[in-house]
């Protein structure tokens, strides 16, 4: 079945940016001139997705505004002749079909997708995890649908790092199929110590219909939370679970340092500010 549905799930507080979080959602900050998920749609729509679903929570109406139709401001555009700003918001409120379901309480990256279920129609499916920005020639969730459509199952985009930084992650135990494609034998959520591989499952998955019944079955951890790693060990059980360390950088946009460099080296490639950008940064005295 092809692939065309995406969840993203964006009900999280965002802690770590307090207090600009207080009052916009983390979703929202600016990345250069884009929010923070519109990156992540628009992968999702050059990779041939046509339909969004994001999970929401509390005061988080500001992310569906951004993707809805503004009468108002298309007006006004129009009338001042600023069309190729009009072309722009026009095309935010055109990348794809969005729907919308709300996460009541913060129980884990699991539940958001688990309360997707109904929407989802069981059909294979993407999901993005908005901090995650990965730069790349080809879009990442595009490589993976090429190995999911080689091996027909679900697959896990991952990323070697150092393992002193393994336990911030969740970590397969992985054997190499082809280069850089692995089939995964084990999964460990933020290994506390002892880390099965250093290959990090980084915010792209592809999933079958049968993470469902795996997520239902899947106990609460740590705060009540239900951890998506914890369903797909139980998802190994049924099905094959393949993982692709991808092409391309990735920033953790999630993290303030992590921010700061995305917004450095992608603005680095637009043309109408490398050159000044590039002069301010070499007139720093560091």
């Amino acid at each position: 079945m092809r692939l065309k549905k995406a969840v993203f799930p964006a009900a999280g507080f965002g802690t770590r940016f307090l207090p600009a979080t207080k009052a916009i959602p983390k979703e929202m900050l600016p990345l250069v001139d884009k929010p923070l998920i519109q990156y992540g749609v628009e992968e999702a729509k050059a990779s041939g997705l046509s339909e969004i679903v994001i999970v929401t929570g509390m005061g988080k109406t500001a992310i569906e505004d951004h993707f809805d139709t503004s009468f108002e401001l298309e007006k006004l555009l129009q009338e001042r002749g600023k069309n190729e700003l009009l072309r722009m918001i026009e095309d935010v409120s055109g990348l794809v079909h969005f729907a919308y379901t709300r996460q009541k309480k913060p129980l884990g990256l699991g539940h958001a997708i688990g309360i997707t279920k109904n929407l989802i129609n069981n059909e294979p499916f993407a999901v993005f995890l908005g901090d995650d920005i990965i730069d790349s020639r080809v879009p990442v969730m595009k490589q993976m649908i090429e190995v999911n459509r080689k091996f027909g199952t679900s697959v896990l985009a991952v990323q070697k790092v150092p393992r002193n930084q393994a336990h911030m992650y969740g970590v397969i135990k992985g054997q190499k199929v082809a280069p850089g494609i692995y089939k995964v034998l084990d999964l460990v959520e933020k290994p506390k110590s002892n880390p099965p591989s250093n290959l990090a499952i980084i915010g792209r998955y592809i999933l079958t219909p049968g993470i469902f019944p795996a997520l239902e079955e899947t106990k609460p951890g740590k705060g009540g939370e239900i951890q998506l790693t914890d369903a797909l060990r139980i998802l190994l059980r049924s099905q094959d679970v393949y993982a692709l360390e991808f092409e391309g950088t990735r920033y953790d946009a999630g993290d303030k340092l992590g921010f700061l460099k995305a917004n450095v080296s992608l603005a680095l490639k637009r043309p109408e500010l490398r050159g000044d950008l590039r002069k301010f940064l070499k007139g720093l005295k560091l």
